[in-house]
């Protein structure tokens, strides 16, 4: 993923982040998801598959982690 070029990629945050720079951001990427703090942009994110980043956002709001 060192050659994966984001410059003009849509990244995404709740609307609950009130515009404050201290929430995740999402950001689409044809089969993956990338994931980033939105404190530091300018780190590499994280890339998952989209099925594993599903499967994770559903195990939350079934209350697997609290």
């Amino acid at each position: 993923m060192k050659d994966l070029d984001l410059t003009e990629t849509q990244w995404c945050k709740s609307s609950y982040s009130g515009g404050a720079n201290n929430c995740v951001e999402l950001a689409v990427l044809g089969g993956r998801i990338a994931i980033r703090d939105s404190k530091y942009p300018d780190r590499a994110p994280l890339v998952v598959e989209r099925a594993d980043a599903r499967a994770f956002i559903d195990g939350i709001q079934a209350g697997q982690w609290t």
